[in-house]
């Protein structure tokens, strides 16, 4: 993950980068079996895009072979991005 994001020019820990056209949020994390990502674009053309010009070839260049446990798309109803602190900090 991190070295694909190097790759990427995407810096994790600010924020900063290179983010790819289309990537309204990005959110990722170990599992035991490997890492969960969950995003939200604007379209599934941008996605894909990102995916063949970009994404496809960190992934190869990192060693990253296999395919995506699952891949869904859907339609979201509604994206909020709630800012109320949590009471437990």
């Amino acid at each position: 993950y991190d070295a694909v994001n190097a790759d990427l020019g995407i810096d994790m820990e600010s924020g900063e980068g290179d983010w790819p056209d289309g990537l309204v949020t990005h959110t990722a994390g170990p599992t035991k079996g490997g890492w969960i990502v969950i995003e939200v674009w604007e379209t599934q053309q941008d996605q894909d895009d990102f995916m063949s010009t970009r994404l496809g070839p960190a992934l190869h260049k990192a060693g990253v072979v296999d395919r995506p446990k699952r891949a869904e798309w859907s339609k979201a109803k509604a994206h909020h991005h709630p800012r109320k602190a949590s009471k437990t900090k």
